[in-house]
């Protein structure tokens, strides 16, 4: 059998850790690598490509509703190391259920508590930052981010996993990926509301961030969220029909009764590891992760289900699943078959 003829036949249900590139967003990077100057330089192919990366992030602007400063990154982990590590504040607080990128930027700050389904209270900062998914990259639980600050608190969002599928919160500083929503991976960008919260670095975009700016990737994300569409409402649909799948076998939905982005959900099956689940369902050409795509490859046990009151072994039991664009009907009813097929089995 040709390697092609296996990659036709897998199954990839793991968006959230990487959706495929966009055509648009290929075909805008192709051109842009037919082209390339160094932004920075002063001669005329420099300032053209100044002017094709200005462009881009007008774009990026119009399409994300954003009327701030756009600065460029290699991803959602480099904007929440900027825009926290440097942010002209004396406190910081988050939640225990946090992306990893978020945990290790802010270290000892303070953890807020929150409920079953990993929903944090309202924060009074008193002049401090307060970092906050606003969809949880494990169980898909919105985080109702518009008002949740009191006391002239910032506002500090990961919008990696919602940015181009819900409107952006009301916040001083947001990160985004574009590998998230059909753009190359390796870009991203800090959305910043007012440039005086940062301490400067120096060197490019705006001298808050030093490097070349890689144009290709660029204009290769601007071109994506340009092409993306609303398709949640039939990814609601593919949701709600795999919820209904999973409880028939005898599975758990994760945070179930929290307000969920369509694209994410967790499930437990009772009884069988993650690690059992995630071998199995790739010999079935079933792509899936546990949690974290960042964390997934050492299998650690999920601090976000930990803080949710989860115990390690019913944690160790859960695995995500998340959707495209691309993603049918019939791609549910091939994960169904082999999740009541591996329940019935169980840790045989």
């Amino acid at each position: 059998m040709s390697n092609a003829r296996l990659v036709a036949e897998r199954l990839y249900l793991d968006h959230a850790a990487t959706t495929p590139v966009l055509p648009d967003a290929r075909a805008a990077m192709a051109a842009a690598l037919e082209h390339w100057a160094n932004p920075s330089s002063p001669h005329g192919d420099g300032r053209a490509a100044r002017a094709a990366l200005e462009h881009a992030r007008g774009k990026i602007c119009a399409a994300l509703g954003w009327d701030g400063h756009v600065l460029f990154t290699s991803g959602a982990t480099e904007a929440i190391a900027i825009g926290i590590g440097r942010a002209r504040v004396k406190r910081v607080a988050t939640s225990p259920v946090e992306h990893d990128a978020v945990l290790r930027v802010t270290g000892h700050a303070d953890r807020l508590a929150v409920d079953a389904n990993g929903m944090v209270r309202e924060f009074d900062g008193r002049g401090g930052l307060l970092a906050i998914q606003h969809v949880n990259n494990e169980t898909g639980v919105i985080q109702p981010l518009d008002g949740i600050c009191r006391g002239g608190a910032i506002l500090f969002a990961d919008c990696a996993q919602s940015a181009a599928k819900l409107p952006l919160p009301d916040a001083d500083m947001i990160a985004i990926s574009a590998h998230k929503f059909g753009g190359p991976p390796g870009i991203g960008a800090l959305l910043v509301r007012d440039l005086a919260l940062l301490e400067a670095s120096g060197g490019q975009e705006q001298g808050y961030r030093a490097g070349t700016e890689n144009l290709p990737a660029v204009l290769g994300m601007a071109a994506a969220l340009a092409a993306c569409t609303d398709w949640l409402p039939r990814a609601a649909a593919l949701r709600a029909m795999l919820d209904a799948g999973i409880d028939a076998a005898g599975g758990q939905v994760v945070a179930r009764d929290a307000p969920r982005i369509p694209t994410i959900a967790s499930y437990r099956m009772p009884g069988v590891s993650a690690r059992a689940q995630l071998i199995r369902f790739d010999m079935a050409g079933i792509s899936v992760s546990a949690g974290s795509a960042c964390s997934s490859g050492s299998l650690r046990t999920s601090h976000v289900l930990g803080a949710m009151g989860w115990s390690d072994a019913e944690a160790g039991e859960v695995i995500r699943v998340s959707f495209g664009p691309g993603t049918r009907e019939e791609d549910i009813s091939r994960f169904l078959l082999e999740w009541a097929a591996m329940a019935e089995r169980g840790g045989r």
